[in-house]
């Protein structure tokens, strides 16, 4: 076993034995605060789910994907607030189910033609150049849709209809448990495990996972590389819609610049995981959830960013390829 291997696992033995030491001493906060760090991490997980998917394609980060997600966090706003006119919780549970499958059903697709889009007209005529370049323009088209945000909506929180009633609970192991953080994770854990299906059970899907193995042998087999990117984007944009209507439903707030700290956790997720893998990135965002929520419950709520980026460097120093990533060499 290499040392970098041997430290590595002394890392996570550490922090398994801190984690069983705080569930012994103190089971019921405990399991309020895992409870709490799985429903941000679903969030993080969701849009980490694109960064990584766009970095497996086309080797692109795609840092404007972070405001992708604003974007569908507004949209999900106008979808529940302006068009069906709700404004406070609903206790009918049909009404509830129809809302919020309404709503993904309306901001979804949206912001999922809006990533396609972004690629189509911005990256797609860079695609050749040389890497900087699309680098350079990702983080233009993220200032560009903060600005149209701002113009729009206006600086500062804006209300976003917590239509999913915050007083239901239960009650476990003498913790009371969110039934909207119960719903966020099943939520996140269906769309992760339907998208896992469509990547391995679908012919866009194995053309999806041949494109990110090798993109010329991908082509020269007959794989459209412009219809597999452009499906790409579409997914990632429809994840990061997805997690947009759960963040309002779970903060209740929207703002035009909400996508720099959350894409950032999530991209840091992605990278924690294994940059391009899309289990590690899922995981990935589990983790950070974990690490914010145990560093508030701690005390440390002030250092819980500062706690994310330490524990991604030891990480990194130890596994440099993430979790679950994998060394690769440079294409030919």
């Amino acid at each position: 076993m290499s040392a970098p291997d041997l430290g590595f696992i002394i890392l996570c033995a550490i922090a398994i034995i801190l984690l069983a030491i705080q569930a012994v001493q103190n089971p019921t906060d405990f399991l309020q605060v895992l409870v709490f760090g799985i429903a941000d991490g679903a969030i993080y997980a969701l849009i980490a789910l694109g960064y990584t998917m766009v970095y497996g394609i086309i080797e692109l980060i795609n840092f404007a994907h972070g405001d992708v997600f604003m974007i569908g966090a507004f949209v999900s706003v106008i979808f529940i607030g302006g068009i069906m006119g709700q404004t406070g919780p609903v206790e009918n549970i049909p009404l509830l189910i129809v809302l919020i499958g309404g709503a993904l059903l309306f901001t979804m697709p949206i912001i999922g033609l809006l990533n396609v889009s972004i690629e189509r007209l911005v990256y797609r005529p860079l695609r050749n150049a040389p890497r900087l370049a699309p680098l350079i323009t990702a983080i233009g088209v993220s200032f560009i849709l903060q600005n149209v945000a701002l113009v729009v909506a206006g600086s500062g929180d804006r209300s976003a209809p917590q239509v999913f009633p915050l007083g239901w609970h239960l009650e476990l192991g003498g913790a009371s448990i969110s039934v909207l953080s119960i719903f966020i994770f099943v939520l996140a854990v269906t769309l992760m495990i339907g998208l896992q299906v469509f990547i391995s059970r679908t012919r866009l899907g194995r053309a999806m996972r041949a494109t990110a193995q090798d993109r010329e042998a991908a082509s020269l087999m007959g794989v459209d590389q412009n219809q597999t990117i452009a499906l790409t984007f579409l997914l990632g944009g429809m994840l990061a819609a997805a997690a947009g209507l759960i963040w309002g439903l779970r903060f209740g707030f929207v703002r035009q610049d909400l996508g720099f700290n959350s894409g950032l956790k999530a991209f840091t997720s992605a990278v924690l995981g294994g940059i391009g893998n899309i289990t590690g990135a899922a995981i990935g965002g589990f983790v950070i959830g974990f690490i914010e929520n145990f560093a508030s419950a701690l005390g440390f709520s002030r250092w819980s960013e500062f706690l994310v980026f330490m524990v991604l460097t030891f990480v990194l120093i130890f596994k440099p390829s993430g979790l679950f990533g994998h060394a690769t060499g440079d294409r030919a």
